[in-house]
């Protein structure tokens, strides 16, 4: 049988902080336990933000951690080519559309719409309005005279396209540590028409980060509960782009003492921070509620 593939892909867009050691130190268990392999992915398709410092210090964190994983890592920035042509494929279906929208366009259309209705305008679930379709019946020779013209533009999932084009139920496999699988049904629709290409990059998150499971052969994805939700929408990308679809295990954030989850847009305190104070590697495990391991060598 093939080895379980399980992987940790942090942006180096700062600093990692406790909530990454458990995710990272989490896929690296599980890997352990199911005699798999663990992968490092470095996801810096935000070339505004990362940086390679940022990078460096992901490899040293996870060195100090005691984490061991496979090389060469894949960095997004360098397969670029590779989201481009599954947006080509998403494309090629009828499934996108390009959308001129800026943010302040699209918060005016809310507002209007809003104030007519009386009612608030529904979200998506991260908490954004979802999108009104301003440019979703764009005449095609239009849109491709704003595009020819250089206008700044995004490309959408046509939500209500695709809904008839691969019309499901879909569904996926979560497990746990003790082995147990379920089985559950995605309602991506719940996310409108989401943006699959960005202004700044040829990707995405959602795009690359399931072009990346597939070609590298990942089984098992390990990640935090905040990106359950994002889980509907990336089915149904590898329904529509004949990729195969992993185990999911959405594990628990790490919080703060006010309950909010670590970030490093919030300045959480940093293992580099953390290390200087005199905190060990066997205690940040402890601390998450795991055994100091070894992770698999290859």
């Amino acid at each position: 049988m093939t080895k379980p593939v399980f992987r940790f892909a942090p942006s180096p867009n700062g600093r990692l902080h406790l909530g990454h050691a458990y995710s990272a130190l989490l896929n690296a268990d599980f890997a352990r336990l199911h005699q798999g392999r663990f992968l490092l992915r470095i996801e810096d398709i935000d070339i505004t933000r990362c940086r390679p410092e940022f990078e460096t210090a992901i490899y040293d964190d996870l060195a100090w951690l005691g984490l061991h994983w496979e090389a060469p890592v894949r960095r997004q920035s360098e397969h670029f080519g590779d989201y481009h042509a599954a947006f080509l494929r998403l494309k090629g279906r009828g499934g996108v559309y390009p959308c001129f929208c800026t943010r302040r366009d699209i918060a005016e259309t809310i507002a209007c719409r809003a104030a007519e209705s009386g009612q608030d305008w529904s979200r998506d679930p991260d908490g954004a309005p979802l999108y009104p379709g301003t440019c979703r019946d764009m005449p095609t020779d239009e849109a491709d005279r704003r595009i020819a013209a250089g206008e700044p533009h995004a490309w959408r999932l046509d939500m209500a396209a695709l809904e008839k084009l691969v019309p499901g139920p879909h569904r996926f496999q979560t497990f746990d540590r003790e082995g147990r699988v379920d089985i559950v049904t995605v309602q991506p629709w719940r996310w409108s028409d989401a943006v699959i290409v960005r202004k700044e990059t040829p990707t995405s998150y959602h795009l690359s980060v399931i072009v990346d499971d597939a070609l590298q052969g990942v089984t098992h994805v390990v990640r935090g509960q905040d990106l359950e939700a994002a889980t509907d929408l990336h089915v149904l990308l590898q329904v529509l782009l004949d990729l195969p679809t992993p185990l999911y295990h959405h594990h628990g954030l790490v919080l703060d003492p006010t309950g909010d989850k670590l970030a490093k847009s919030r300045q959480s305190q940093s293992l580099a921070e953390l290390r200087a104070e005199g905190v060990t590697p066997q205690a940040i495990w402890r601390r998450l509620g795991l055994d100091p391991q070894p992770t698999p060598s290859t």
